[in-house]
């Protein structure tokens, strides 16, 4: 029988965000204007990718998802602050994102700006929380959060925004390309998959398996966005088309062609499926992800 992913990632994406609700409650008082922020992002219907690896990866190994559940919060937080300031004026410029104005274009600049410095926080504040540590050992939390800091660091998401910047208006080639996808979109989606084994109590072999995996498949994630901003459905995507060649940005598609583009493509989606040949049906759902990230129409 076909593994069902349109009903796993349904039912995922409920539980991510029932907890996301439960962490980032609306208050009342002095905080409700900076949490109105903070969720308009949070809440504009994403697909919770990273949150849902994290959550898989643990069942992968054999932990129970509901112990990791506070963690792939943490990480969503993280991307969806990534997000406010990616489409900032002085970053990518962008005036929608998921089908709605971005955050600065409803809120302001500043208040976009401090949206997402409250999202980042509050993510390292549910990741340090004393009460995880009923059910998750003080070692395996500690590596987590140093993990998911450094790929949120300068090591991570930062320095591949700074490159992808510096990049906007020239040539660069394959390598530099790939560097800087590692850090901008690799980074955290390794880390979200990484910690969700080692929170669920993987083996070494088991995480280094699952983080070639992750690798793999952020890497096809970034190649089918550059195809998609060619080829893509600007009311399916959210988002306009065509904004890559726009802003004179390198991509894949500029550098490789199309169709070679897509053949990469493909290529790490087998490298990835690959990557799992020793796991049994556990890792169905994360088989399945690798192909609906290439097959991915927003």
């Amino acid at each position: 029988m076909e593994f069902d992913l349109k009903t796993y990632l349904e039912e995922k994406k409920a539980i991510v965000e029932t907890a996301l609700e439960n962490y980032l409650a609306q208050e009342g008082g002095v905080y409700q204007e900076i949490l109105e922020a903070m969720r308009y992002t949070l809440f504009a219907g994403g697909k919770r990718l990273r949150p849902i690896l994290c959550l898989t990866a643990c069942k992968v190994v054999g932990g129970e998802e509901e112990i990791a559940l506070p963690i792939a919060c943490a990480l969503e937080m993280i991307h969806t602050y990534s997000l406010i300031h990616d489409d900032l004026p002085a970053m990518d410029n962008d005036d929608f994102r998921r089908g709605k104005p971005t955050s600065h274009k409803v809120f302001g600049e500043a208040m976009a700006i401090l949206a997402g410095d409250a999202l980042l926080t509050q993510a390292f504040y549910l990741l340090s929380h004393p009460s995880l540590l009923e059910k998750i050992s003080a070692d395996r939390l500690l590596k987590v959060i140093n993990i998911i800091a450094s790929a949120a660091g300068y090591k991570g998401m930062i320095t591949g925004q700074v490159m992808d910047l510096k990049a906007t208006g020239q040539k660069i080639n394959m390598e530099t390309l790939e560097n800087m996808h590692r850090h901008k979109t690799g980074a955290l989606i390794i880390a979200s998959v990484k910690s969700g084994a080692i929170i669920g109590g993987g083996s070494f072999s088991e995480i280094k398996a699952l983080s070639e995996y992750a690798h793999q498949i952020g890497l096809a994630f970034q190649i089918v966005d550059d195809i998609l901003d060619v080829e893509g459905n600007s009311k399916e995507m959210g988002k306009m088309v065509g904004s890559d060649e726009a802003k004179q940005k390198s991509t894949y598609v500029s550098l490789l062609g199309l169709e070679k583009a897509k053949m990469a493509a493909e290529n790490c989606i087998k490298k990835a499926i690959e990557a799992l040949k020793n796991f049994d049906k556990k890792a169905d759902p994360l088989r399945a992800l690798a192909y609906y990230i290439k097959e991915r129409k927003k």
